[in-house]
């Protein structure tokens, strides 16, 4: 054997080494992926994934959330009214419809809603702190909204197009539990700063200081370069089975919006009303964070099965979480409802960007976008239909059935079509 089939047998046998220590080989081609994943550190590909967790933990977890646990301190603080709360949170609803509908828009670099929204969430949070009109306040939740759907975007699009194209699509869980991570660390200023006899315009500040401590962490990684830009290229199906795909994907994730936001948006006030003590109240959000956080972190064991069939499953216990209140009133119903709710929501989020990526390949960017506005329609409606069924007389426990049922539909239309696709490629 010559020096050269030597070094070349000795390359190979370390490649295999480094796949099995750090798990990071999955079924790829050499022309997917080429040879970067070899050259790539693992420290590095790591670096990459908390990059994602940490724009998703400041887009979402503080432009989007972070309002939950500080609606009650600046009803108290400010004089805010249960009717303010809801318009600056109906303002963050339609910022997060424009900024997707503005992220989807063709020629639109995702390196950049990713940066751009980051500083947009930081500038947005502090600017509560100021004193003004309130309309100053709509607008800066409007603009939390905007940046929120743009950081989303542009994280799914270039980051999981990196870790695709290292061959460490396992470490998706670990950058979308940034949502979970951000809502756990933000509730546990809130509940913190309360003890403290901070007021609400302090914490504002807080909150914007922890978002730019994570914008700080994002930006460590390069997303402007040429590998960020490009992503990867995927296999895509027929163009029928695509377009349908796509549409089909639309409405789902849709519908989960629709569903999903009727209790993240009454259940607090229900505990609230349940849990007089601030202090036992304030664990509520954090640990709504936390199991988000965990849930997202299961998607390797979950692995195994069609990735349509876990979303229906995961909106299924969903819908459990949502008709609980009605099933058993109380605060054990309400308890049973948070977990199934918050150890779903953000499941069912990776999932279907997962799926977007797969069914759109090189114009996921798009497809992403689209999801994310019809995500942020479906939660503009529900609270209108939930008040249109209050205003006709009909009880609230109306508006969750209705929640279950866009949630089971969904799931029925999930596993219809997963079927379906199987059956015609079996028998073609």
């Amino acid at each position: 054997m010559n020096d050269g089939q030597v070094i070349q047998i000795e390359v190979s046998h370390c490649k295999n080494i480094y796949s099995k220590l750090f798990n990071l080989r999955e079924n790829y081609s050499g022309s997917e992926c080429g040879m970067d994943r070899f050259h790539t550190p693992a420290l590095h590909i790591l670096g990459i994934a908390l990059s994602g967790l940490a724009a998703l933990a400041v887009a979402i977890g503080i432009g989007r959330f972070a309002f939950t646990p500080q609606l009650p301190l600046m009803q108290a603080d400010l004089g805010l009214s249960l009717s303010d709360g809801g318009w600056l949170a109906g303002a963050n609803y339609l910022g997060y419809f424009a900024g997707a509908v503005l992220a989807g828009r063709k020629g639109m670099p995702a390196a950049m809603l990713m940066r751009c929204g980051l500083w947009a969430v930081v500038a947005s949070t502090a600017a509560m702190a100021v004193s003004g009109p309130f309309a100053w306040w709509i607008a800066m939740r409007f603009v939390a909204g905007v940046a929120s759907a743009g950081v989303l975007v542009g994280t799914a699009t270039v980051i999981l197009a990196r870790l695709a194209m290292l061959g460490a699509r396992r470490l998706d869980g670990l950058v979308f539990a940034g949502v979970g991570t951000g809502i756990a660390l933000a509730g546990l200023v809130c509940h913190a700063g309360v003890l403290l006899g901070m007021g609400a315009r302090a914490l504002w500040l807080a909150l914007a200081g922890l978002a730019l401590v994570g914008t700080f962490i994002a930006h460590k990684v390069d997303v402007r370069s040429e590998a960020f830009r490009s992503g990867i290229s995927m296999p895509a199906a027929s163009a029928g089975q695509t377009s349908r795909g796509m549409h089909l994907l639309v409405l789902c994730y849709g519908l989960f919006g629709f569903g999903y936001i009727l209790p993240a948006t009454y259940l607090p006030s229900q505990a609230r009303l349940l849990l007089d003590d601030p202090a036992l109240f304030g664990w509520v959000w954090p640990l709504f964070g936390i199991a988000a956080a965990l849930s997202t972190l299961s998607i390797a064991f979950l692995a195994r099965w069609p990735r349509t069939y876990v979303w229906a499953g995961a909106q299924a216990v969903m819908a459990v979480g949502v008709s609980m209140p009605v099933i058993a009133p109380g605060l054990c119903g309400l308890a049973v409802a948070a977990l199934c709710v918050g150890g779903t929501f953000m499941l069912i989020t990776l999932l279907g960007l997962q799926e977007a990526r797969q069914q759109a390949g090189p114009s996921a960017q798009r497809l992403l976008a689209a999801m994310t506005a019809a995500f942020a329609a479906g939660q503009l409606a529900g609270p209108i239909a939930a008040n249109f069924l209050l205003e006709i007389g009909w009880p609230f426990s109306s508006a969750l059935w209705l929640g279950s049922a866009a949630l089971l539909a969904s799931s029925a239309s999930l596993i219809h079509f997963t079927y379906q696709k199987s059956f015609t490629r079996e028998n073609p």
